[in-house]
């Protein structure tokens, strides 16, 4: 009778390092993509119905006609960050 040779190896298999997680952390609050918004961050509009924001952007409803970026608590996506960068450029426009 012939001897079956295994095939297992000696040693026992390391994970797939592409299937590893890495460890993740908590991006924290701030007001970069990931973090957690602060405080609520809204923008007038303009009172003429064109939908035009106006003046800076403000931790409470300004009053009026008013649009909220994000609410406190959130997370910072790159859709809100465009609109703070936006902001603080038109801010240092005028």
């Amino acid at each position: 009778m012939a001897t079956r040779k295994s095939t297992e190896p000696d040693t026992p298999e390391q994970p797939n390092p592409a299937v590893v997680r890495t460890q993740e952390y908590d991006a924290g609050e701030g007001w970069q993509v990931g973090q957690t918004a602060p405080a609520d961050a809204y923008r007038a509009l303009s009172d003429q119905g064109t939908g035009q924001v106006t003046g800076p952007v403000l931790d409470h409803h300004p009053g009026g006609y008013a649009r909220l970026i994000v609410t406190k608590g959130a997370t910072v996506t790159a859709g809100v960050r465009r609109e703070l960068d936006a902001a603080e450029a038109e801010g240092e426009q005028g």
